[in-house]
């Protein structure tokens, strides 16, 4: 099981984001990735974000490379995610 796949749920853990989740929707080269949160559900705007700002989860989406923010909130509906995605985490920064 890669940490870093499309689809998956992770913690953002710096920023101003720090301790919500988002989710993997692309994976740019070995340093970065594209997530998610959707904003309108998390808090956490589409962009760009290396990878050892996040802590991966065991949970998995279902989603296509690339998938928009509708189809985002969509799978994380019928994957009944959006309790888990919506609580925000307490996460330690070094």
């Amino acid at each position: 099981m890669p940490a870093i796949e499309i689809g998956r749920i992770c913690i953002k853990s710096s920023g101003k984001e720090n301790g919500r989740k988002c989710v993997i929707v692309d994976i740019i080269d070995q340093s970065f990735v594209l997530v998610t949160g959707p904003k309108n559900i998390t808090g956490v705007k589409r962009r760009r974000v290396n990878i050892k700002h996040l802590i991966p989860t065991e949970h998995k989406l279902n989603i296509n490379k690339g998938a928009s923010d509708e189809e985002v909130a969509k799978a994380l509906q019928e994957q009944n995610f959006l309790d888990f995605v919506k609580k925000v985490e307490k996460t330690i920064t070094a």
